[in-house]
């Protein structure tokens, strides 16, 4: 049986593994240098491959069609992940959140377990191969024509995975390729979205976010409602760049937001979007706490006074959401301006204007429909022969690990599946 795995990164390398595990005469074709480009820069370059949380919980973190994993997961789940790596030689740990990471912090280790795996299973490696064309005869897959420094080539082959990724993070090579191969052959496209990303926000009044840029929050809550239906409720670490908000339960929120609103800004804009600058504190605790820091301070102004509740670049624009003044001396602040403080720190308006761009997504969302795949091999349920694994699937997740574990499991899926078939 001869395989061709068009893509090298993830869940390329996973199916060209399994694959010739399995027996399988194997091709892995990667348009780059190297393989698992993107892998280096997972996780900030350390490579957070997996989650070590219990198997139950694992799909409650996909937000793109967990149903769909339920196959393939269970096959691969993120223990036998575990297994598989630390077998290959792998020394691996597990940090806060369940998330693991290669003993050394180096991304570069995963790729190297990998690609030891490949090359005693002798899969030939083709690197800078660009695929431009995917082979059909009889209806069925049968390789590809693909750009190589040699020149062009045929590549003949009896089964072929296409693992190239989605389009984020463009620069490792994600350009679109595998939707563009499915799409050509019938499949359908649900629309993509960079996901797991920062957010462009305004303050009322299309105010800009740029003066608050740079400021970092630990311990806030994020809540999002379209009307009385909360959309979202984050607890965690966020900040604010020069556009508008990113940080871990700002690229959560970018995966879990119906799709009707990124297609959309006035939907998006639409939702009533707050920070809690002091969940911890009941709005009458906080009152009680601005009250003594008010006493304390008399004879100085209220800007003075906030900077004991906030760092110094929310100030302005908290007071200015509350209608305070920010030289307004102390001894003249009422009790109706001394709520609307207390007010604008347990809600401070936001207006999301749109997503940050693929160049910053961790993942894609969307991609080809999953209804038209075989949820157990991979399999196109269009065109014999042909597979598909990772993110060129409508698939996506939280942070965590758990992206790359549904490219191990899917690429695993493939890999095995095209040798049962």
């Amino acid at each position: 049986m001869n395989v061709l795995v068009i893509g090298g990164g993830a869940a390329g390398m996973m199916a060209a593994a399994a694959a010739s595990e399995a027996g399988a005469d194997v091709i892995l074709a990667e348009k780059n240098e190297k393989l698992g480009k993107k892998i280096y820069i997972t996780g900030k370059g350390r490579c957070n491959f997996t989650n070590a949380c219990l198997p139950d919980d694992f799909l409650a973190n996909v937000t793109g069609n967990p149903r769909f994993m339920y196959s393939s997961f269970c096959a691969f789940d993120n223990r036998a992940v575990m297994d598989y790596f630390e077998k290959n030689g792998l020394k691996i740990k597990v940090e806060r959140g369940n998330r693991v990471f290669p003993l050394s912090d180096k991304a570069s280790d995963v790729t190297r377990t990998l690609e030891t795996v490949l090359r005693k299973n002798r899969v030939r490696i083709m690197l800078r191969a660009n695929a431009k064309e995917l082979l059909i005869k009889g209806g069925a897959a049968a390789g590809a024509i693909v750009d190589t420094p040699e020149g062009q080539k045929t590549i003949r082959a009896d089964k072929v995975i296409v693992a190239t990724g989605g389009l984020s993070y463009p620069s490792t090579g994600s350009d679109g390729d595998g939707y563009r191969f499915a799409k050509a052959l019938g499949h359908r496209i649900v629309n993509t979205f960079p996901s797991l990303v920062s957010l462009r926000a305004k303050l009322p009044g299309d105010m800009s976010v740029r003066d608050m840029a740079g400021l970092s929050l630990k311990n806030v809550r994020l809540l999002v409602y379209d009307g009385k239906k909360k959309k979202y409720d984050g607890m965690g670490e966020m900040l604010f760049t020069h556009e508008g908000i990113s940080g871990p339960i700002v690229l959560s929120l970018s995966a879990m937001l119906d799709k009707k609103y990124l297609e959309s800004e006035t939907a998006l804009r639409g939702l009533e979007t707050s920070i809690d600058f002091k969940p911890a504190l009941s709005l009458k605790t906080l009152d009680d706490r601005l009250l003594r820091e008010l006493d304390e301070a008399k004879n100085k102004n209220v800007k003075t006074v906030m900077r004991r509740l906030l760092p110094e670049s929310a100030i302005t624009a908290v007071l200015m959401q509350a209608g305070v003044p920010a030289e307004l001396a102390v001894h003249e602040l009422t009790r109706q301006q001394r709520g609307g403080i207390c007010n604008a720190l347990k809600n401070f308006r936001l207006i999301l204007t749109g997503l940050g761009g693929y160049n910053e997504a961790v993942v894609t969302r969307g991609g080809i429909d999953v209804k038209e795949i075989d949820p157990a091999t991979m399999r196109s349920k269009l065109i014999p022969g042909l597979y598909f694994a990772g993110e060129v699937l409508d698939i996506d997740a939280l942070t965590g690990g758990f992206n790359l574990q549904l490219a191990w499991s899917t690429g695993h899926a493939a890999g095995k599946g095209v040798m049962n078939e």
